[in-house]
């Protein structure tokens, strides 16, 4: 029995993992990009063609759908405390944006005080 994934999000900008999670999707999987990966990332796109895979960016008003679905797991007991890296004001929007395309960071959170 293959072990692999049927959904994959990826969101931590980082190629080797992007990568890595490809090499386990199962065949016919949809992969949402939701990250920001370094315009050098390469990407073995047979493994994406052979695979069948679906890749697909978050836009339009299907953010909205994303944004409901992800409050009812987090209102459901989803912790999220783990990929949480980095806590920054609005002020400094900035700095979180530095942040968030270094790829040295996990999930940034922007606090209104």
């Amino acid at each position: 029995m293959s072990n692999g994934f049927d959904v994959g999000l990826e969101m931590s900008g980082n190629p080797e993992a992007f990568n890595d999670m490809i090499k386990h999707m199962y065949h016919g999987g949809h992969i949402g990009l939701l990250g920001f990966l370094p315009p050098e990332t390469e990407i073995n796109w047979d493994d994406i063609l052979f695979k069948g895979l679906h890749l697909k960016g978050i836009y339009g008003r299907e953010m909205f759908e994303t944004w409901y679905k992800m409050s009812q797991m987090l209102r459901g007991g989803l912790d999220i405390s783990k990929v949480i890296t980095h806590k920054i004001n609005v002020a400094d929007y900035h700095d979180a944006f530095d942040v968030v395309h270094s790829s040295e960071c996990g999930k940034v959170i922007l606090e209104w005080d």
